[in-house]
């Protein structure tokens, strides 16, 4: 549970930011939503300096990565670690949802990691037979029996030891002991957007005046590191309905719980097997745009405001936000002790792009729930609650400054082309990689844990390439 710095935009409100602190990393407590991103990212990619990451480049390593339940296919791959399926539970008010965009021009689609990158639908999930495909699950568990893979839980890195400008080991603390040990072939970071540039600073590498001025000896003065951070800004409308396919009326009803569990423990179906979003995809708010620019997502549970839970009435959420947000933000030691968090700000809604991209988005969501396959089911808004002229620009703005979130997909710390090169060695040190979502140049649209793990596969590859 990381905090960000008071956010200027958001006038000084803080951000809380979730990552997975265990083997596994953030995708043992994602929302299992299983999108790539669209082609055009990585052609974006490529143009910024990223050599081998256009759309044809990642596309094996997706595939490589993926156990698509449907079988594999020219987008999927049918035999690799990670599962991937369709949501088992399908129910009437997702049906509406989905019918509701349709009616006002967002597109049906059945798989959003295919050859459309338009349109929603329910989710694929990166779940096996109704459970998590972590990639502790996935890559780590079944091999953790191999000889030359040791595993130290509870183990904090102070930092990467270099010596004459190479990585030679690691030094780290485990249950009150300094420890360190060397590398025989190289180092590689995979702590996260917002761990593994705090250690290329405490080992040293980064912006010299930064480093400087927490008493950490300069080995290689590199400016990009800790800065370019992205991230998706969320933000909700919340609605009431008198539909009773909704988690509040399942939870108000013992028998409905029980059904519930039943369902899932006997079948691995229901309710239970829903991920952060039951439906959803991804749309344009101009139809001049060549490509989408906003996600927007279904989830069949209303919360509470005051009491943080769920609302005692049966209702819904539909959330959005922008995918290509332009506003970046930082990620900085606030000390040379490796315990201590560091300095992360986020800088969303700087740019004013991002602002009237996430109002429209708002817009849209508000045209769903108002479209008739909803509106039949007696969706009435209850948050922000703006009716009339009252739901304008400014209105819609003050309720994303006051009530948005991180959707918790960091990325860009370590980009390639300014910290590492395009086989993730980091410039100017020799035997050393990072390899996680900090190297992406821009954050995916949508949902970065499938794009984290393909580079994950075309990091390996990249290190055994030598």
């Amino acid at each position: 549970m990381h905090e960000t710095e008071p956010e200027p935009a958001l006038r000084g409100r803080r951000i809380r930011l979730t990552h997975g602190r265990t083997v596994g990393g953030s995708s043992a407590v994602n929302g299992m939503v299983y999108v790539r991103g669209f082609p055009t990212d990585y052609a974006q990619w490529r143009q910024l300096g990223a050599e081998g990451w256009s759309y044809d480049g990642v596309l094996p390593y997706f595939r490589k990565a993926e156990r698509y339940a449907a079988g594999a296919d020219d987008y999927h791959g049918g035999d690799g670690p990670v599962g991937v399926e369709g949501t088992a539970w399908r129910n009437p008010l997702a049906d509406a949802f989905i019918a509701a965009a349709e009616q006002v021009g967002v597109p049906r689609v059945d798989d959003l990691a295919g050859a459309s990158f338009e349109g929603v639908g329910y989710h694929d999930l990166t779940t096996w037979k109704g459970r998590r495909s972590s990639t502790w699950d996935t890559y780590i568990e079944p091999n953790r029996g191999r000889p030359n893979l040791h595993i130290l839980a509870g183990a904090l890195v102070h930092r990467v030891d270099l010596e004459d400008g190479r990585a030679v080991g690691v030094t780290y603390e485990r249950e009150g002991e300094i420890v360190s040990v060397r590398a025989s072939g190289e180092v590689i970071l995979s702590a996260g957007a917002l761990r593994s540039p705090q250690l290329l600073q405490l080992s040293g590498i980064g912006s010299g005046a930064l480093l400087a001025a927490h008493g950490i000896p300069v080995v290689h003065d590199l400016p990009g590191v800790g800065e370019n951070l992205m991230d998706h800004l969320a933000v909700n409308r919340g609605y009431e309905t008198g539909s009773r396919h909704t988690v509040n009326a399942m939870m108000a009803s013992r028998l409905a719980m029980l059904g519930a569990g039943a369902s899932y423990f006997l079948r691995r179906q229901g309710p239970m097997t829903m991920g952060a979003a039951l439906a959803g995809g991804f749309a344009r708010t101009r139809p001049e745009l060549d490509v989408p620019d906003v996600q927007i997502a279904f989830t069949p549970f209303l919360g509470d405001t005051q009491t943080g839970g769920l609302s005692k009435k049966s209702g819904f959420m539909l959330v959005t936000y922008q995918l290509r947000p332009e506003s970046r933000g930082h990620v900085r030691i606030a000390s040379p002790d490796p315990r201590t968090d560091a300095s992360i700000l986020l800088n969303s809604l700087e740019a004013d792009a991002d602002k009237r991209t996430l109002v429209a988005g708002m817009r849209m969501l508000r045209r769903i729930a108002e479209a008739q396959p909803l509106r039949q089911l007696g969706a009435t808004e209850v948050t922000p609650g703006l009716t009339g002229g009252a739901d304008d620009d400014g209105a819609l703005l003050e309720r994303a400054i006051a009530t948005s979130g991180s959707a918790y997909h960091y990325s860009g710390t370590a980009r390639i082309g300014t910290v590492v090169d395009s086989a993730l060695r980091v410039s100017g040190i020799e035997r050393l990689r990072v390899i996680d979502a900090s190297v992406m140049p821009t954050v995916t649209s949508g949902n970065t844990n499938a794009a984290s793990i393909m580079i994950g596969e075309k990091g390996a590859d990249l290190v055994k390439a030598g």
